[in-house]
């Protein structure tokens, strides 16, 4: 996913070359999909509600999402426009917005919920960006945040064996002490605690943390990661559902 907040220049040129990923993968598209819908319940029982995929990239989580919450409103949102030309081809909606200082174009209150994937590694203020989300969130409106899990099974044992964990990274230009092929600019990760402390402490009460698998993993291991998911805090992703207090 992209930054939906304006990068500094340096960052700029990287966010909008269209090599960079904009997806992640299906499987925790579906997860938070699910969730989603069993919070907002049935369209035609509690009226459509309105739900922004902040940072949505090329679309293809929004569009997975999307069968399990019609008849709500799903809007793609995005800062890159080369990421917007690629949603606007799977979504009906998708426009232009940033994070921080009102950047959103919506109204407060606006919202009934908010999907956030794989979006706030890559801020340079994550702080500024949770308090937008919440000025557009109606009260109790719901937040749905995936990141990558520094504190992921491998990882401890990468770090163990003085390797970089995956996931971080050290130079927008090349992949440097850590197994991968691709940069994708992350610039923080979070354990499953400082996310879930962080969260709160941006106005949002928790109601839930669950594990979900990364594609990226190598074939033979996935059985195993898969496993990990049943452990938060071992998982390879990070699925957080919170609520605006």
């Amino acid at each position: 996913m992209t930054t939906t907040a304006s990068p500094p220049p340096e960052l700029r040129d990287f966010y909008e070359n269209p090599a960079v990923p904009v997806a992640s993968g299906p499987s925790r598209s579906l997860r938070q999909a699910r969730v989603l819908a069993r919070a907002l319940g049935p369209a035609g029982v509690s009226g459509p509600r309105t739900v922004l995929d902040i940072g949505c990239g090329d679309g293809t989580a929004a569009a997975t999402a999307a069968p399990l919450l019609r008849g709500h409103r799903l809007i793609g949102v995005d800062w890159s426009q080369d990421a917007l030309t690629r949603a606007r081809t799977r979504l009906p909606y998708a426009v232009r917005g940033e994070l921080g200082d009102h950047g959103l174009p919506f109204a407060s209150e606006s919202a009934d919920a908010v999907l956030f994937s794989e979006v706030l590694e890559h801020l340079v203020d994550p702080d500024a960006a949770l308090d937008e989300i919440r000025r557009v969130l109606r009260p109790g409106g719901h937040l749905m945040l995936s990141t990558p899990n520094l504190a992921a099974w491998y990882n401890r044992a990468l770090l163990l064996a003085g390797v970089q964990p995956v996931f971080s990274e050290v130079s927008l230009r090349g992949i440097h002490g850590r197994p991968g092929t691709e940069v994708v600019g992350h610039l923080r990760l979070y354990t499953a605690r400082a996310l879930r402390e962080f969260v709160a402490a941006s106005g949002f009460t928790v109601v839930g943390l669950e594990g979900a698998p990364f594609h990226g993993v190598p074939r033979l291991l996935r059985p195993v990661d898969r496993l990990a998911c049943a452990a938060p805090s071992l998982a390879s992703i990070l699925l957080l559902h919170a609520r605006r207090t």
